[in-house]
């Protein structure tokens, strides 16, 4: 176990376990608690008696971040976890469960069932006091604890589920990725801010839509538009109103957002597809033709393709592939191994 941050006031801290090495999962449940109670303290989330089976084999590798009030648990759980029957204690917060692999199933307050979240489900409530909960082998899952405050009157006694793949998720993730990354180093006001687009990001998963207005979500909105471009950079339909169209925004705060961290929403794709096509240039074997990489990264043609090309890189694409020892390529002429190339 390793841990480390702890901020200014206690304001953060950052605690990482794995127990999933041979004989660590003896010990595993104890260090995960004391670093726990250490670096995130049970005036955020007081973590419940586990079941004796859990104490004995608790092998799971995962990490957490504190932000103010708020902690973010990336866990990945290769053995079943499960707390005692009447764990007790009163709480006040709001959960999130986000759930990749797996499934976690989570009891409910007196005269309400069981609640599963299966793999590809989330599940926000509100926890006034601490429930038993039970957690498959294998899982995979994002756990977060948020402040009450703000978020206890839009949820009042609701359940909120839905798929791990929609906007307000994707974007919410997005975020505590950059937090687990990047927390460690914040000052006083980075950790504020951080905190307030956590709150409003779950603000927006319990209304079911994005605020247009939210500056501070600008980063994790901007982040998950390039995540989703970077794997459709090859699609025609790639455009800023496809991704806003993705993302459950308009277009207007896609712009906004890439704005406020200094880029376009056009530009950053146009430069990817460009690193793209220059690592295909010089590939070691089935190198496309000049017009075949236009039309792949779609460029209207091969000279709109050649003149952003050197306009970015200094070098017509063909001055590049020489530059670097590949054969020389013309707009039209295959490399061998290939047939006839496609037309402008």
């Amino acid at each position: 176990m390793h841990s480390s941050g702890a901020g200014v006031d206690g304001a953060r801290g950052v605690l990482a376990v794995d127990s999933t090495a041979p004989d660590a999962a003896p010990r595993g449940l104890d260090a995960f608690r004391r670093g726990w109670e250490t670096q995130i303290g049970d005036d955020v989330f007081q973590l419940p008696a586990f079941s004796p089976d859990t104490i004995g084999d608790f092998r799971v590798k995962g990490k957490v971040a504190k932000v103010h009030g708020a902690a973010i648990a990336d866990l990945h759980a290769a053995s079943a976890t499960r707390t005692a029957d009447a764990p007790g204690g009163d709480q006040d917060l709001v959960a999130m469960y986000v759930v990749q692999r797996g499934a976690w199933t989570l009891g409910g307050p007196p005269g309400y069932g069981d609640q599963t979240v299966s793999a590809g489900q989330f599940l926000v409530r509100h926890v006034g006091r601490l429930t038993a909960f039970e957690t498959t082998a294998h899982l995979t899952a994002k756990f977060l604890v948020l402040p009450p405050g703000e978020l206890k009157p839009l949820l009042g006694n609701r359940v909120i589920t839905g798929p791990a793949d929609s906007a307000e998720i994707r974007l919410l993730t997005a975020l505590t990725d950059m937090i687990h990354t990047t927390v460690a180093d914040l000052g006083p006001a980075g950790v504020e801010a951080t905190h307030g687009a956590l709150v409003e990001l779950a603000k927006a998963v319990a209304k079911g839509r994005f605020d247009d207005v939210e500056p501070r979500l600008a980063p994790a909105l901007t982040q998950a538009a390039k995540d989703l471009a970077d794997r459709r950079l090859a699609d025609p339909e790639l455009s800023p109103a496809m991704l806003a169209r993705e993302l459950n925004v308009s277009v207007r705060t896609l712009h906004r957002a890439f704005a406020a961290v200094g880029e376009q929403v056009a530009t950053y794709i146009r430069h990817r597809r460009l690193q793209e096509a220059r690592l295909a240039l010089t590939a070691p074997s089935g190198r496309l033709s000049i017009s075949e990489l236009a039309a792949h990264w779609q460029f209207a043609d091969s000279s709109h393709f050649t003149r952003t090309f050197k306009k970015h890189y200094g070098q017509t694409p063909t001055e590049y592939a020489r530059s670097t020892g590949a054969a020389s390529l013309s707009p039209n002429t295959h490399l061998p191994g290939h047939g006839p190339a496609e037309s402008a």
